[in-house]
């Protein structure tokens, strides 16, 4: 049975984000998309913190917002559970006071509140912490802390906003590994915003990519970065990315015809990581590749390697080891060749 089904139509101010989905219960999924993009409103809308003005909000089986038949359910009446970006931890209040107020604001007595509390904070391993303040904890903590509170109210729906956005490097990566433990047992469904792709891929079941308001793509992990259809998502993924039109084992984009080891009809997309893309000085001798004449644009770290961005009849980004680059003496302004085999790309219709 469908757990969550949706679709939201929410203006705020000359924004519009228009989407549509459905999840299933114990599922994870990640809504992806670059800042602006509309997660936040869509977090909002189904939360109730937002009113549709058009659509439907289904949460297990329940109507909690359809506008075309008045229906509207406040968000203290939603069965849905909220981590925010900066946890809005109550500052006054203990670790377990914290947690127990979930309970308590659905009718709980104080002493069952506080057994649910301990129990939880047992669960997400901050049982020694539950006399603490949000001012004693570390980030990863009060995340921890943020996300019992959430869980302690049973809610069918669990909204995670950018959850680890507020941490450093080493915490971050730590306690997502802790939040991927946690999410494991969740009965219900878990909706997670972020713009980290890095999050999406590590916690999520599924993703669904929206840009500018609107789904542009959405399939597990190895569905989006095998085959991704926008800009946006071909960076998410680190692929170079075309559309343009193909014949057989030809793809014609802007002008310039790439051979491809894939045959495809029609209008298609041709992908190669920054790594399958060779630098050179001067032309270089054969036909295996794919080559033409391009200026170095800029050069950064990347890794244990330097990206390698190119201007020209195909702008790209290309990975180079440092001592390739010093060999090349490369410097931005420099007039170079670049080539990638045929072998090395991809193509799949648009």
């Amino acid at each position: 049975m469908t757990h969550l089904d949706t679709r939201i139509v929410a203006t705020r101010g000359t924004f519009t984000v228009d989407i549509a989905f459905t999840a299933e219960a114990g599922e994870v999924v990640a809504l992806l998309g670059p800042n602006g993009a509309g997660k936040t409103t869509a977090l909002r809308a189904l939360a109730g913190l937002l009113p549709l003005g058009e659509g439907r909000i289904s949460i297990a089986g329940t109507t909690v917002d359809e506008p075309s038949t008045r229906t509207w359910t406040p968000p203290e009446r939603r069965r849905v559970g909220v981590v925010f970006q900066d946890y809005l931890l109550f500052p006054h209040l203990s670790a377990r006071e914290n947690v127990a107020f979930g309970p308590r604001s659905r009718g709980a007595s104080r002493s069952a509140a506080r057994e649910q509390a301990d129990r939880w904070l047992d669960r997400v391993g901050l049982a020694s912490y539950s006399q603490h303040r949000p001012r004693q904890l570390s980030g990863g903590q009060a995340q921890r802390v943020a996300l019992a509170r959430a869980l302690a109210t049973e809610p069918d729906l669990l909204l995670l906003d950018e959850p680890l956005a507020a941490l450093d490097a080493r915490t971050r990566l730590e306690t997502r590994s802790r939040l991927h433990k946690d999410l494991v047992g969740y009965a219900g469904t878990t909706l997670l915003v972020t713009h980290d792709p890095i999050d999406a891929l590590v916690l999520a079941d599924r993703l669904i990519v929206i840009e500018e308001g609107r789904i542009v793509q959405s399939g597990d992990a190895e569905a989006i970065t095998a085959r991704p259809r926008t800009d946006y998502v071909a960076r998410l993924v680190g692929l170079n990315l075309y559309r343009g039109m193909s014949s057989g084992l030809s793809v014609a984009v802007d002008g310039f015809e790439f051979a491809v080891a894939e045959p495809v009809s029609g209008e298609a997309f041709v992908a190669f990581p920054p790594s399958a893309v060779a630098i050179f000085v001067t032309r270089p001798d054969g036909s295996p590749r794919n080559t033409w004449p391009a200026t170095v644009s800029g050069i950064q770290r990347h890794g244990d390697n330097l990206r390698v961005q190119l201007d020209g009849p195909v702008k790209a980004a290309a990975d180079i080891t440092p001592a390739a680059a010093a060999a090349l003496r490369l410097e931005a302004g420099q007039a170079v060749w670049a080539a990638v085999k045929a072998t090395e790309t991809r193509t799949y219709p648009t």
